[in-house]
C-alpha cells in the first residue's frame, strides 16, 4: 500500500478509462473491436508495444488471435483482483465488526471496573469506621475492666 501511496497519478488521452465498471464485459469489447475491424474503422496502431516484435511479420487475423488471448489473460488477472479485492472487503467488513464488538467490550469492562472501583472505596470507609469503633469499644472494654477491678 505504500507503493500505491508513493507513486504518482498519471493521465494520457490514449489511456481507457472504464467508467462504470459493473458493464464491462469483455466480450463486448471483443466483439466492438471486431466490429470496428470489419468496417475498417480501427486505427493503424497496431505496432504500439502489444504485440510482439515479430508483429509486423503477421497477418492480422494472427494479431487479432494475439489481442484476444492478450484480453483473456487480462480478463482472468482482473477477475483475480476483484476477486481478491471482495475478500479484502469481507475481511475488512470482519475485522470493522470485531473492533466494534472490541469496543462495546471495553466499554463493558470500563463500567464493570468502575463499579468495583467505587466498590472499594465503599469497604475501604466501611473498614475504617468499624476500626474506629472498635477501638472505641476496646477502650470501653478497659475502662469497664478497670471499674471492676
Amino acid at each position: 500500500s505504500s507503493k500505491i501511496r508513493n507513486t504518482e497519478i498519471q493521465t494520457a488521452d490514449d489511456v481507457a478509462v472504464l467508467e462504470d465498471c459493473t458493464d464491462y464485459s469483455l466480450a463486448k469489447t471483443i466483439n466492438k473491436i471486431e466490429e470496428e475491424l470489419e468496417k475498417g474503422d480501427l486505427p493503424d496502431c497496431l505496432d504500439d508495444d502489444i504485440i510482439p516484435s515479430a508483429g509486423n511479420e503477421i497477418g492480422a487475423e494472427t494479431q487479432i488471435r494475439f489481442l484476444k488471448a492478450k484480453l483473456r489473460v487480462m480478463q482472468e488477472e482482473l477477475d483475480n483482483v476483484v476477486c481478491e479485492c471482495r475478500k479484502k472487503e469481507d475481511e475488512n467488513e470482519n475485522l470493522k465488526s470485531q473492533l466494534k464488538d472490541t469496543v462495546e467490550e471495553n466499554a463493558r469492562l470500563q463500567r464493570t471496573i468502575s463499579l468495583q472501583q467505587s466498590q472499594a472505596e465503599k469497604y475501604k470507609v466501611l473498614s475504617q469506621e468499624a476500626s474506629k469503633k472498635s477501638e472505641g469499644l476496646q477502650q470501653e472494654v478497659v475502662a469497664l475492666e478497670k471499674v471492676l477491678h
